[in-house]
């Protein structure tokens, strides 16, 4: 997906959530985000879009020392998800006036405007599954966002520690790879990693990356396989790697390291 299509999304992606909660009770727990109800989750993913299209106005070239910006919260959490309208619409405003491959600080490896639009992407899609399964909704996300999605989270999950401290404890003693697998994807064996649906991850005793040197041929020592979609929210952490929609195979004890650091 290119940045075009990446903004196009976000607006398809806040209308759904908004859809989704509008006549929704707003103090409905939120299971996937605990702590959390309907409405704090519609609060944060208006303030990710009004926080990002802050970011992108001001095109920081390094990161900001605060995280304020006037947000036009309602008074009443009733008024949510029209804010949120509100707040993707402006967001789209900011996309359409920006040059999204300007350079510009990101906290993950796309240091340019686009990263900022990605990633809005994903946290508005990821949450718009937490309200839908809060609500006893099966999320649909589309086949080719899943996998987008799978690549911008394992591209970028390295840097994340800042705020998923958890993640720094994603090392071994010694070179131990996992590779995620999506069943359904089209055309497989051809492209890079997002285009056959395959991500190899190399975990050494200094941390972990994404594998992207054209060997991801080679065995890992352990796989998980799945639907793409499935496979993106167990990324995020929404689903439990031991259900039966998975398949694992080679160290379990590997996977369970992974899991049990790697979601945000």
């Amino acid at each position: 997906m290119n940045p075009a299509q990446h903004g196009a999304a976000v607006a398809a992606e806040a209308a759904a959530f908004v859809a989704t909660v509008k006549a929704a009770d707003l103090s409905t727990p939120v299971p996937t985000t605990p702590g959390w109800t309907l409405a704090d989750l519609t609060q944060h993913v208006g303030s990710v879009h009004r926080w990002f299209s802050e970011l992108l106005r001001r095109r920081i070239q390094q990161p900001p020392t605060s995280r304020e910006v006037d947000l036009r919260l309602p008074e009443h959490a009733d008024a949510f998800p029209d804010w949120l309208t509100e707040s993707a619409a402006e967001a789209a405003e900011v996309f359409a006036a920006t040059d999204l491959d300007a350079p510009m600080w990101a906290w993950g490896v796309d240091q340019h405007a686009r990263f900022w639009v990605r990633r809005m992407l994903f946290e508005t899609l990821v949450h718009r599954a937490d309200a839908e399964l809060a609500l006893g909704i099966a999320p649909h996300i589309d086949h080719a966002l899943a996998v987008d999605g799978i690549d911008e989270f394992l591209t970028n999950l390295p840097y994340a520690s800042p705020f998923a401290p958890l993640t720094a404890r994603l090392r071994t003693p010694e070179h131990r790879s996992i590779r995620f697998h999506c069943t359904d994807v089209e055309g497989e064996g051809e492209g890079d990693g997002a285009g056959r649906g395959d991500w190899l991850i190399s975990l050494r005793p200094d941390g972990f990356a994404l594998v992207a040197d054209g060997t991801e041929d080679r065995l890992a020592d352990a796989t998980v396989r799945g639907p793409s979609a499935e496979l993106l929210l167990l990324l995020y952490g929404r689903r439990d790697h031991a259900s039966g929609t998975f398949q694992l195979l080679g160290d379990r004890e590997l996977l369970d390291h992974w899991f049990a650091h790697s979601a945000f």
